[in-house]
Parts: C-alpha cells; structure tokens; sequence
C-alpha cells in the first residue's frame, strides 16, 4: 500500500442552473489575456450538445486516452513514442480553431468617430486572431439552451445507440448542465503524451500542472487528453490548462469556480488513494467495471491501518484529518452518488458529478402525477429509459445500473425528507428500499442542500514552510512598506485592481485573512517596515533592526 493525497471535486448537477458565472470568474482570473482568447478552463455545456470544443468525446476522430493493447496492457490511444515522434511537426489529430471557435471583438471605435450619416453606425465584429473582418458562427455555449438542437444535436457523440429514440422538439426533450474543469486525472494521458516531460502531477496534492519552462509546444497533449482541457497559447507558444487554483488551495481557499458559484454546487475535498492500485484500476478489461475499479483504489481514512500508512507516507496529521472529513470521500465512497465523466478514457478523473435528477421529476410532474412520491420517481426511473441511458453514456461507460441507483437514492431521499419536512411520521422503509438507513439520508439531505461554506470546502492549508521562504525572495519588493512604492500594505478590497499581481502564497495567504476577517486588515498584521527613501541618514529608524533583549 503506498497512500497519496488527492485533491478532488464533486459538482451536484441538479442544482447547475447554467448561469456562467464560474466560467467568466475563471476565465478573468486566469485566461483574460492574449494569446488564449478561445480558452476556458471551465465552462458549462448544455447536455445534449456537441460540447466544447465540438464533439471532443469521439475518440475514434481525436484519439485521447488510454486503450488496452492485444496484452491487456495500457496504452495511449493515440500511440506510443514511434508515432509520436513520426507526427511531431504534423499532428494529424489535433483540433482546429473551426471546432473551438474564433474569438472576436468589436470595432467600438466606427461608433464615435463614423461620419454623419442617415443610418446608425455598426460596430461591426473583427478577429482577435487576424485583425480582420469575421462572422460569428459558433463559440463555446453557442448551443447553451439546446440552441439550434434541432439541427446539430443528433451530432452529439453521447447519443450514439439512442439517437432514434431522442428527439429535440421543444415538448419532448430533456436537457441539463454540465460544467467541465480539468479533471487532474490519476492517470493522465496528457502527461504521458507530452514529449518534453512539462506536464506534471504534483505528489503533495494531485494537481495537474504545466511546467512553462520545459514545454516546447509541440501540442501532443492536447491531442492525448480526451477532454480536451489543454489549450496552446500561440502567443507564448505554450501549453496552458486548468491549474485547479493552486495558489488558492494551497492556503485553504476554494478555486474560483467553487468560491463563485451561485448555484453551491461544487465541493472540495481530499482523498487518500492507493497509488499501487491505480495501473491495475485503469486495466480493467470491462470499461462497465472501471467505476468500481477506481472507487477500489480510495482509501478508507477512518481506517487505522490507513492513518498510519499516511504518516508514515509523510502525510501531515491535518491532511488526514481533513480526508476524514471530506465531502468528496462521503459522495463518492460513503453515500456513492457521484460518477466520474468518462470512466472508459481510463484516465481516472478526479472530477466527479451527481446525476441530475430533474429530467425525471419534470416528466413525472408534467404528466400530472407526484412528483415527490417514492413510488411514482422509481417507477419514472424504470420506464424513462432515455435520460437514464444517456446519463450512462455520460458516467459509466454505458452501464445504465449505477445511474439507476444513483437516481433512486436521490428520489427517496426526496420523498423522506418531504415526511419530515410536512411533520408526517418518517418512512424508513423509503430509506431500506435504497439501501440507506433514515439517518443517513438526513446527513446526505443536510450535505446537499445544507451544507455550509467549511463543509463543502474542506481543504487544508499546504504544508510549504521552507519553500514560502525561498518564494518571498521573489516576490517581495524590498521598499515596500505601508502606502509605499510597493503599496505592500494590507487596505481594502480592491485597492489592487488592474495590475499585474504574481502567483505567490503569501498573495492568497493576505485575500483569505480579508475574506474571513470582519473588518479590512489593519497595517500591524504585517511586519513592520521602515521606509529608507524618507529617511535622513541621521539616527536609527525606528523599526530597522529588531529590538534589544532585556537581559
């Protein structure tokens, strides 16, 4: 058993109400720049859709992921150093701008200098690539709402072996949300495709991350991951992809995505996992078995033989601490709600999704009936073959029973909790039907829609005590005193907007005193600095030198 941490996450579908706003947060956080003006590291897809960039989920075009070979050996689907190195300076499987789209702007200028004329001027759309005049055609949620769905979304892969049975009028389709990040995958096929070695998972938390020094550009792990969560900048010439806020996390803050959500879907948490059960995971024959292979590979953190092996691993106490109390552990191994997307990529992702659902409480609801009793959802669930088939095309590689478990426990811990809610007697055979005792269906009601701000987000603080040292060196400005040149003073919120900020601990470690103070810091919550361009040479500052011991 050799016992690792990973940071994980679990979005509750069901309450994704497709507003966007973790994907503009993320995206004015991390990508509001040149050269990666297509990127989303997170954006929201509405399901049935072709996604984002168009139809990345057929593997047989793109050729991410993991395959097994004749041997049952893993290999990567879009082949191995030989063929590589034959396609370097011409990746036949690499997407277009045309399957992402082409970012534009306006000519706002035609607005206020255009010449008297009878018509309104026009701020006509110019391409951020070329400069030139564009039509817009497609962007990333350009069918957000099922837009255009009567004409493009029979294209979406998912529909495969049911598209005769969905149909997109507006009376008989079903729809929800679908937000993507990274998935900081145990097995990334990212990191193996990469030729230069820059992609890298970090040992202390699992994240993902792309070394800009290293990378050379040759775009191979774009082609290998099977998500398509890795971007080329053509300005730098670099790599770029979801970094799952390691500043942020590294301090006990949730990402951006999380901390911005309005719809509190997301939560954050550590797992411990066994890192010599992942290539035996990721080889399951069957791709219907790799769900259950990957839940193998987590680790129990209430287990004593496991504490001590993450100790002895070089675990801090806290970590471990905080993976017993994690939300992600609870979803995914405890209550087993959540589902990874595309287990059969066989990557193990670290990003997993409650099934939504809606799309069966809405038919239920709309043929008149209860939709809040037990016995009318698990009857929907039955006979509503179609969402439930595509949901298993989404998260068990096509197995429609885990989706369907998944579902029930959801509808009775529904009809339970409307019992106590309404002040009726509680029905534990509800709870038996799925398996559950009443408590905890009540502890998984109060996680889903109770949950407070430390529940979901259960992240504790980077142990970096050494390294912090080494980082202040080169962050820090010398001269930088309260209200100096460096304006290193703690104020209030937003005295620092616009400008450049660098990616360093202390930065974060500064934005959560602020956001769990009650009121703005005050300047004696930093070390006192002494302001050596106002001082007259005459005397010692006071503040310069620390002050003498009494003996």
């Amino acid at each position: 058993m050799r016992v690792m941490a990973q940071l994980a996450m679990v979005m509750n579908l069901d309450k994704c109400i497709g507003c966007h706003t973790c994907s503009v947060t993320c995206k004015q956080t991390w990508t509001n720049r040149s050269g990666v003006e297509y990127v989303w590291f997170n954006n929201v897809e509405t399901r049935p859709g072709q996604g984002y960039p168009r139809n990345y989920e057929d593997q047989q075009r793109w050729r991410g992921g993991w395959e097994l070979g004749r041997r049952g050996r893993l290999r990567l689907k879009g082949g191995g150093r030989l063929r590589k190195l034959l396609t370097i300076f011409s990746n036949p499987k690499l997407p277009g701008i045309d399957d992402y789209y082409e970012p534009w702007t306006y000519d706002y200028d035609t607005l206020t200098s255009a010449p008297r004329q009878e018509h309104t001027p026009v701020a006509r759309p110019r391409s951020l690539l070329s400069g030139e005049p564009t039509a817009i055609t497609w962007s990333a949620n350009w069918d957000d709402d099922l837009g255009g769905a009567p004409d493009h979304g029979h294209l979406d892969p998912m529909l495969k072996g049911i598209e005769d049975k969905v149909r997109f009028e507006f009376e008989r389709t079903f729809m929800f949300y679908l937000p993507r990040i990274c998935e900081h995958c145990l097995n990334p096929s990212c990191a193996a495709s990469c030729p230069s070695g820059a992609i890298y998972k970090r040992s202390e938390d699992g994240i993902v991350l792309v070394d800009q020094d290293r990378c050379r550009g040759w775009r191979m792990c774009v082609s290998g991951c099977p998500y398509k969560k890795v971007y080329f900048n053509h300005r730098t010439g670099k790599a770029e992809k979801c970094t799952f806020c390691f500043p942020r996390v590294e301090v006990g803050l949730p990402t951006v995505c999380a901390e911005t959500c309005v719809g509190r879907l997301r939560y954050i948490g550590l797992v411990l996992y066994d890192a010599d059960r992942v290539l035996e995971a990721a080889s399951t024959p069957d791709p219907r078995d790799l769900c259950e292979a990957q839940r193998r590979v987590f680790l129990d953190p209430h287990d004593p033989e496991v504490v001590r092996e993450a100790e002895r691993a070089g675990i801090p106490r806290d970590w471990v601490e905080a993976a017993q109390r994690s939300p992600v552990h609870a979803l995914i191994s405890t209550y087993r709600l959540a589902l990874p997307l595309h287990p059969e990529y066989r990557t193990l992702p670290m990003v997993w999704y409650i099934p939504p659902l809606s799309p069966v409480v809405d038919v239920v609801r709309d043929t008149g009936h209860d939709a809040e009793d037990h016995g009318n959802l698990f009857a929907a669930v039955e006979a509503l073959r179609i969402p439930v088939e595509y949901l298993a095309n989404l998260f068990t590689a096509g197995d429609v029973r885990p989706v369907d478990a998944v579902l029930r426990r959801l509808a009775a811990m529904r009809s339970y909790m409307r019992d106590l809610n309404l002040g009726r007697e509680p029905r534990e055979e509800i709870a038996a039907k799925v398996g559950m005792t009443g408590e905890q269906i009540h502890d998984l009601y109060r996680l889903l829609a109770l949950a407070k701000y430390d529940e979901r987000y259960v992240i504790p603080p980077a142990h970096a005590e050494q390294a912090h040292g080494l980082e202040e060196l080169a962050t820090e400005c010398s001269l930088d005193y309260e209200g100096g040149p460096g304006m290193g003073g703690s104020g209030p919120f937003g005295e620092s907007s616009g400008g450049p900020s660098p990616i360093a601990v202390e930065n974060f470690r500064m934005l959560r005193d602020r956001q769990t103070s009650d009121t703005t810091a005050a300047p004696v919550d930093k070390g006192s600095r002494v302001n050596l361009l106002n001082w007259d040479g005459k005397g010692r500052p006071e503040g310069l030198f620390p002050p003498r011991r009494e003996p």
